[in-house]
Parts: structure tokens; sequence; C-alpha cells
């Protein structure tokens, strides 16, 4: 898979796990790796970081072809030791010696960001993960992580999808060279029933879902990370990388809703949508 930046060797496409909790997750993460994923997202939230790290150590891949995510929890960010102690419970749960990117799962209302940056900092300065990122940052949050405290974010992960509008936040990491991760990808499963993207996909031989997947990855410095438990689905998400869209496409995705956040957990920030 085409890589979106030198600096991250991200492959535009990955594989989501949220909601794959336990040893369901091993093998549904081998069926990925064999069809040909090579960009897996985990979190210890999601309590399978054990099942992707037996994932890939039975996959047969080299662990140095796949990119692998993942994140500290919200409750963890308090201290340097907690965050230390997560990072190191991570890496033991996954089975191996470095994470390719290590992420903020969700800003704490409470939390001493230039603690967790400079901690996260460290982190990466061991070799044992190879970027630090953080997801689910609204502007003025990144801006101040990336501009005032000077920390070196190497991606930015937050919702997007076609009914989502993410203009600001794209143009700010554009312009510094953040890499920008779309999670819920299909809008919860929104997408694939949307007839505007299903008729885009009747005219490409492709269901609405690879339309939604297609035009996220056709972006500048934009990957995906689309879950899909069932072989056939992520063989489908595949097809997504050889759909190109022309301007028609292009105009019809502009027309749909930008409005519509899906992911409001009780204890995240209260942001109004445009701020995002």
């Amino acid at each position: 898979m085409e890589d979106i930046s030198q600096k991250l060797a991200m492959p535009k496409l990955g594989f989501g796990t949220f909601r794959m909790p336990g040893d369901g997750a091993r093998t549904v993460v081998e069926s990925a790796l064999e069809v040909g994923y090579r960009h897996l997202d985990t979190a210890a939230m999601y309590d399978n970081e054990a099942a992707v790290g037996s994932a890939i150590a039975a996959s047969g891949v080299s662990r140095r072809e796949i990119f692998l995510t993942t994140k500290v929890w919200h409750d963890q960010l308090s201290s340097r030791d907690s965050i230390r102690a997560a990072f190191d419970e991570s890496l033991a749960k996954l089975k191996v010696d470095y994470v390719d990117l290590y992420m903020v799962h969700w800003p704490s209302a409470d939390m001493d960001l230039r603690l967790v940056m400079e901690t996260l900092v460290e982190l990466q300065e061991t070799g044992t993960t190879k970027a630090i990122g953080v997801c689910n940052f609204n502007l003025p949050m990144i801006q101040h992580a990336v501009d005032e405290l000077h920390a070196p974010v190497a991606a930015l992960q937050v919702e997007y999808h076609p009914f989502l509008s993410q203009t600001a936040l794209l143009s700010f990491v554009r312009k510094r060279g953040i890499q920008f991760v779309a999670y819920a990808p299909l809008a919860q499963g929104r997408a694939a029933s949307d007839e505007v993207l299903a008729e885009i996909g009747r005219k490409h031989g492709v269901g609405a879902a690879q339309i939604a997947i297609a035009w996220l990855i056709s972006q500048d410095g934009v990957a995906a990370i689309p879950k899909a438990g069932r072989r056939e689905s992520q063989e489908a998400n595949l097809e997504a990388l050889k759909v190109v869209l022309d301007q028609e496409d292009l105009d019809a995705i502009r027309a749909l809703p930008k409005d519509q956040r899906y992911v409001r957990p009780p204890f995240a920030p209260d942001w109004d949508a445009t701020t995002l």
C-alpha cells in the first residue's frame, strides 16, 4: 500500500479494531493481515492488544512491514509514571519491542498537557515508539500542543467521514506536516446505506462503504481505519484503493450534510462540531 508521508510511513488504508474485545479479535486481525492490511490500530481501552499481538506473531508477516498504533486511555494521563506504566503494559500485551505510533486516546479535562507530551517524547526518545500523536483533540488543543508546547505530534486521529466536516483541522495539520487519521470512516455503518454514496458506487462497481473510504483516502495526508469482522468485508474495503473518484462524484459527496457527529462519549469535552 502507498505511504502518505516519508516522515511517518503509514499506509493510507488501515484496519481498526474498536469493539473487537478479547481473543475474538485474533482471528479477525489474522484475516486482515492475510488479505493485505499492514496498518493496525488498537488501544488499551479496546481490551484486545494481546489478541492483536498474537495475530501479528502468528501471521508470518515481518514486524517491520506492519505499522502498529496503540493508545493510552484518558484515565492514565495524571502522571509520568502512570503513562509509562500504561505504555509498558501495552507493549507487553502486544508482545512487541516497539510500536510505530503511540497516541493520547482522549484528552482529559484535568490533564497537564505539557507533562503528557513530555512523557510521550521521552518514550519516543527510547525508540519504543517511533512517533507520537493525539486523538480527539479539537483545534485549540492541537494548536496548543504543537505551536506552544512544540510537541512533535506526528498524527492526529479524529472522527471523519462524508457526513462530518473537518476542514479547520485538516488545514492546520497539513501546514505542519501532521498525518490525519479518520476513525469511524463509515459513520458507524451509516455510509453503507447512503443512497448518494451507493449511486456513486454503482458507477464504479463497488459499494457505498468503499466510496466513503475512497473519498477519505483520496485526500492529501488522510488515512482511514475502517473495521471489518468478516473477511469479505475486509477484502471489499481494500477495493477502495482502486477507486478513482471524478469531479461529479466529489461534488455529490460535498453536497451531503457535514454536521453529523456520532462519537460523543459522556466523558469527552463538549465542543461544537465547528471547532473540529
